[in-house]
Order: C-alpha cells, then structure tokens, then sequence
C-alpha cells in the first residue's frame, strides 16, 4: 500500500510557459485593439459619405418663405454626421500605429454589415411603413446591434424617439415625413 508522501507537492506551473501565455494574450489585445482602430475609421468614413449624399439631398430640397426652409433640418443633420464621422475616422487613424494588416474582427465586420443592410432596409421602408415606424425600427435594430441589454426598453425608447421626431419635423417644423399606411 502506497502513501501520499506529504512533502511531494503538485507540479507547478512552468515559467517560460507563462511568459509565453502572457505574451500570447498581450499581442492578441494589441491586435484587438488595431481591429477595433480600424473599424473604428471604416464607421467614420461610411459616416462621412452618408453626410455628403444628406448633404446632396439638403440642397437638392425646394425653396421656401419659411425661416427654416425644408433643408435646415436634413443640413445641420449632415453637418453633424460629417463631424462625427471625421472625428470617428481621425481617431481610428491616430490608433493605428503601423500599417493595417487587415485582420479584422469577424465579430465587428458582421456587426458592421447588419447596420448597413438596416439603414438599406429604412431607406427601402421608410415610403412604404412611414417614417415613425421605420425609424423606431432602424433605432431599436442599431440599439441591439451597438449592444443595449433590454430589447424592451430599447424597442420602448426607439419608438419614443421616432413619435418625437416626427412630432418635431412634421407637425413643429412642417417638413412633411412620410406618414406610411397608418398616418404617422
């Protein structure tokens, strides 16, 4: 019969092979971060040319008498979405500090291509459901998307947000939105 020597601990962990490990775990965070860097500047310029085609349809609108004019609304949004997306795109570049390897995020690049088949599908609803049920839909889908935990609440605050805005442009400002089947 065998007894456990008392003295004889359990093997430890090697050291090299936890330097190794660490160093494993430290190029894959530097190489999430570049991924997020570079998604980061992808967001950014996709947003700058969604504000130059606003900006384009801004000034494609009819004239008006009205202090505001139908364009104030879709302008000063173009012009706020080209900040953003310079700013977004500025700060990606800073980021990255040698050449893109394109390794991007499998995660963040399906991500990145559900938001673009939302706004494609609010640009192909909004005539068809009106715009406060499009929009209440592209707010909720890009909430869940950008990773809100309560789909309830988001879908509660997407519609809020959708109501407002369309009580805001169409009925405060008079720039008629598209009302869809239900009027609104």
């Amino acid at each position: 019969m065998t007894t456990a020597d008392p003295d004889r601990r359990p093997p430890t962990a090697d050291p090299l092979s936890s330097a190794e490990a660490a160093e494993a775990d430290a190029a894959t965070v530097e190489e999430r971060e570049r991924s997020q860097a570079r998604a980061t500047m992808l967001l950014g310029l996709l947003m700058i040319v969604a504000a130059i085609v606003v900006l384009v349809d801004a000034a494609n609108l009819r004239e008006s008498d009205d202090a505001l004019g139908p364009a104030a609304a879709p302008t000063l949004i173009g012009i706020l979405l080209g900040l953003l997306g310079g700013a977004l795109a500025a700060q990606g570049a800073r980021s990255l500090r040698t050449p893109p390897g394109f390794a991007l995020d499998a995660r963040r690049l399906r991500r990145l291509a559900l938001m673009v088949v939302l706004l494609v599908a609010f640009a192909l609803l909004l005539p068809l459901l009106g715009y406060v049920v499009s929009s209440a839909g592209l707010f909720t889908g890009a909430a869940l998307l950008l990773g809100a935990p309560h789909p309830a609440r988001v879908a509660a605050y997407g519609w809020t947000l959708a109501a407002v805005a369309f009580l805001i442009f169409d009925r405060l400002i008079g720039l008629s939105l598209p009302t869809g089947p239900w009027g609104f």
